[in-house]
């Protein structure tokens, strides 16, 4: 059932506050529904990927963090018990200072990719939350990536936000990691009645056409409060805009994904936690 390796994708924006956690946990959660296996590895000190799966970050005893720095073995951190039904290498505050750890490591860039191949075989999409700026642990997440999806709030300074980002994609393709795409631009907490958003999206859509995703993220109250239960949207309210959207985005993906033929894409969410 699992392709001959699972496809990496970096969700990433230097700007906070756009919906990379948000997208990264739903819609790892839609594309399980969609029959995927999927793991999501939170590369952000601030845990917030792990407490938005169901996971105590302040209970837990191996993370990321120790097989970034102390070579634990990868999976021997991997949770397979998520409120979203995907499995979960989990993070929390200790990250921040494995970050200081890792000057001190030869080829420190490349830890994540040589931890990631151990299961890289085990899995259909590996999803990596990474924090909200560009440093070791980003540089990790893109040298291990196979591409990166771009969550987008549609203001005033999104797209130069957007070319600074595509500049330092770029750059590291040429230092880290040659193969490095760009997945998708996601356009998030869009709000229909605000003549900006509009402006902005059609701007995206003229600069960048196929790169950016049909699919609109729309702003949601039920997709904000879902975090705070501990669970993706899917499983919070099923029927809610966010949700939906985000098992849409699934989709769309995988029918933009030769190798997921041995999925079957549909608009069905399960019915049960």
């Amino acid at each position: 059932m699992f392709k001959s390796q699972a496809k990496i994708i970096a969700i990433a924006n230097q700007k906070g506050g756009v919906g990379k956690t948000t997208t990264c946990v739903n819609l790892a959660a839609s594309l399980v529904s969609k029959g995927a296996a999927v793991l999501v590895v939170d590369c952000d000190p601030q845990g917030n990927a792990t407490m938005a799966s169901g996971v105590n970050k302040f209970e837990l005893k191996k993370t990321i963090c120790q097989v970034l720095i102390d070579n634990v073995d990868i999976t021997e951190t991997v949770i397979t018990k998520t409120t979203g039904a995907y499995h979960l290498i989990p993070s929390n505050e200790d990250l921040t200072a494995a970050e200081v750890k890792l000057l001190d490591y030869l080829a420190r860039e490349y830890r994540l990719r040589n931890a990631l191949a151990e299961v890289i075989g085990l899995y259909d999409y590996i999803l990596i939350d990474c924090p909200p700026s560009l440093n070791l642990l980003t540089v990790n997440a893109m040298s291990a990536a196979d591409s990166i999806l771009v969550p987008l709030q549609c203001e005033y300074f999104a797209l130069e936000g957007l070319t600074l980002l595509i500049d330092t994609v770029d750059q590291l393709a040429h230092a880290v990691n040659p193969n490095l795409k760009l997945e998708g631009i996601l356009r998030t907490m869009y709000d229909n009645r605000n003549r900006l958003c509009a402006d902005v999206s059609q701007e995206l859509k003229s600069n960048f056409g196929a790169l950016v995703y049909d699919t609109i993220i729309p702003r949601n109250v039920r997709l904000a409060e879902a975090p705070s239960y501990g669970k993706p949207a899917l499983y919070y309210d099923k029927n809610s805009p966010g949700a939906k959207a985000y098992c849409a985005l699934a989709d769309e993906m995988l029918a933009k994904d030769p190798d997921s033929a041995h999925l079957h894409a549909s608009s069905a969410v399960p019915t049960h936690n």
